[in-house]
């Protein structure tokens, strides 16, 4: 059987160029966590997320390098200080896990689902299994750590049932009760938003560069906002769960990172978020969440731009790989 040599599709280019950087951002935090970290049931799986990232790193290196592919700049142990006192207590390593695992099997499935060729294909598929088994151990330890909140419960459905009016999707006078689909969206927005309410926390105690720290503060802002309109939402429909609001934040006040990983960290997860909104607005069928989301997407769009700025003007943010410019490669004749 005849190997056809096949190049990279810019899915493929793409693909690996982001998850390069974001693995080799994640390998420093994992470092960092490993360093400080003293609970020896979360450290396997401290260290088995790290082993995972850096064989990343590893792979998409030799597949562009195969290529001519220039690799990105990576983060590095520059980017870490090491001797700064832990930040967070050691729950915060696994909650990091968890949530980085929850939305890695996210993002591998949407790439998984954007490429083809067979090694960057293999290379997906195994990352999507990879992040799974991480969840599953992650979700395990929190659980028989207490820290773990799973979504509302609601009585089993009795029997079948068709939507008969079109009143269905009101939710500014008269509103339903919520259904399976928008009560997962609304927990899981939740959730997410407390991590990054912690994170900020955190960082705000560190950072001593003011136009970073009112980024950071926005953001903070943003979070707190969201889980107050859902909390709310939650509470008025008796649903409410027990979300862990413990402070795994330790009173350091000695910057652990360097001021280019967060703000790339803040990029990253503003692009996931607005990624998930979407998600939750597309399922959800009562108008006020509609609203809600929709209002949501658009501060975050703004609040992303900020980000984008901040990167750019300190000459942080790497230009994705680009297309030619047919047009300037036709004058130049």
């Amino acid at each position: 059987m005849v190997k056809h040599s096949i190049r990279l599709s810019s899915a493929e280019i793409g693909g690996l160029w982001a998850t390069f950087i974001q693995d080799s951002m994640t390998i420093c935090l994992l470092k960092y966590f490993l360093y400080h970290n003293q609970d020896e049931e979360i450290k396997p799986l401290l260290e088995k997320a790290l082993k995972n990232a850096e064989n990343h790193i590893q792979q998409i290196s030799t597949i562009f390098t195969n290529e001519q592919i220039p690799l990105p700049d990576p983060f590095t142990d520059e980017d870490i200080n090491y001797s700064a006192p832990p930040l967070f207590y050691d729950m915060f390593g696994l909650t990091f896990v968890y949530m980085m695992n929850r939305l890695g099997m996210i993002n591998a499935g949407f790439l998984t689902a954007s490429v083809a060729r067979e090694d960057v294909l293999d290379f997906y598929l195994t990352t999507l299994n990879e992040a799974s088994l991480l969840f599953k151990a992650s979700t395990e330890l929190m659980l028989s750590k207490g820290i773990y909140d799973r979504s509302p419960m609601i009585p089993y459905p009795k029997q079948v049932e068709y939507i008969e009016k079109l009143s269905y999707i009101s939710g500014m006078i008269k509103k339903r009760p919520l259904n399976a689909i928008e009560i997962t969206e609304i927990f899981f927005n939740t959730e997410r938003n407390y991590f990054s309410m912690l994170l900020c926390t955190a960082l705000l105690q560190v950072v001593d560069d003011k136009e970073i720290k009112e980024f950071i503060k926005e953001g903070k802002e943003i979070s707190e906002k969201q889980i107050r309109v859902f909390h709310e939402i939650l509470v008025k429909e008796q649903l409410l769960g027990n979300t862990s609001t413990a402070m795994e934040v330790t009173d350091s006040t000695v910057l652990p990172f360097s001021n280019k990983l967060i703000v790339t960290l803040f990029h990253s997860l503003n692009g996931i978020d607005i990624t998930l909104l979407g998600h939750a607005l597309s399922v959800s069928m009562r108008t006020d969440l509609v609203a809600y989301y929709q209002k949501y997407i658009a501060e975050i769009l703004i609040y992303a731009g900020k980000g984008f700025n901040l990167l750019v003007e300190r000459s942080w943010l790497q230009q994705p790989p680009m297309a030619p410019n047919r047009k300037e490669l036709e004058n130049m004749k």
